[in-house]
């Protein structure tokens, strides 16, 4: 589908902010007992007597100086919250390995490097896929709050991860229910939000469907894509109902189009398209009988040329 969900013009405004630095945690520090300490006594040995300081004996009081002080975070430290963090940590670690310069977000150059380490084509579904858990807003870009929480959907904060998720998202993506939200995200996936479009310029809508429906293709699609691509109706873009539709249009009707309805509330393009595709097929049937019709007369010609 050549460039379609990997070029795009590199956004100029600056989205997120970098994270500040974490504050290390506090450690709490054991106050030594006794405010006249003997100066003989030594900070670790062995208590001389029994002798009183402030109230304490000097044994307790030596025992007491000589603990080290503790993280009361580490005592009390969750090992499910400790592999979180390390898990965060991973995944700040992959993010900014391809992360743009000057933004907090993977721009089209890194996206590249992203794909060529997850082996896989930037144009292919698995990318869709990846870009629809990671409910990206536009094309060749992750934000860091997309990538972080895509991460997370997927459970995966690495590269050797996300590649073993990539056969569950496939076979996530073949459910109805999951289709039909890949399907719709795949539009607004497709606009370009910073000029604000509403509406798929028709060569791009023509790719993604190719692209979307790459695990399941419809047997009316080569002929809807066809229609499009010869232009008949001068169509420019495909608007959302438009879109939207077709995904009931491919479950709905059949690839004879012969229980296709103009009463029933389908967009007006699905009418030009059904009745240019009929049409098609008659001329289609028409060539076919008159090509029938020649071999036909011909083989009676040689017919009668042999036994003469």
């Amino acid at each position: 589908m050549g460039q379609c969900v990997t070029k795009c013009k590199n956004p100029s405004s600056t989205l997120g902010s970098k994270n500040g630095d974490r504050d290390p945690s506090g450690k709490s520090h054991s106050k030594r007992s006794g405010s006249h300490r003997d100066d003989h006594t030594p900070t670790c040995g062995k208590p001389g007597g029994d002798i009183l300081v402030n109230g304490t004996k000097k044994a307790e009081a030596a025992s007491e100086s000589c603990q080290f002080p503790t993280s009361s975070g580490d005592a009390r430290r969750d090992p499910e919250s400790s592999t979180e963090e390390s898990s965060l940590q991973r995944m700040e670690e992959l993010f900014r390995r391809y992360k743009d310069e000057r933004e907090e977000a993977i721009l089209e150059e890194g996206m590249e490097r992203f794909c060529n380490d997850l082996c896989v084509d930037p144009t292919e579904f698995k990318v869709l896929v990846l870009a629809w858990k990671f409910q990206a807003a536009t094309m060749c870009k992750f934000t860091r709050k997309e990538f972080f929480e895509g991460c997370k959907a997927i459970s995966a904060d690495s590269i050797d991860g996300i590649c073993a998720r990539f056969p569950s998202l496939l076979n996530e993506a073949k459910q109805e229910d999951k289709f039909k939200d890949l399907y719709r995200f795949t539009f607004q996936f497709g606009l370009d939000s910073e000029e604000g479009q509403r509406s798929l310029h028709r060569e791009i809508a023509i790719a993604l469907w190719k692209l979307v429906f790459t695990q399941n293709n419809p047997p009316v699609l080569d002929q809807w894509l066809h229609f499009l691509t010869e232009n008949p109706s001068g169509v420019k873009g495909i608007s959302r109902d438009t879109w939207n539709m077709f995904l009931n249009f491919t479950q709905v009707i059949g690839p004879d189009l012969s229980n296709y309805s103009e009463d029933e509330a389908w967009p007006s393009l699905f009418d030009t398209f059904v009745e240019w595709e009929m049409e098609r097929r008659k001329k289609g049937e028409e060539t076919k009988g008159l090509t029938t019709s020649d071999t036909e007369s011909l083989c009676q010609e040689e017919q009668t040329y042999q036994y003469v």
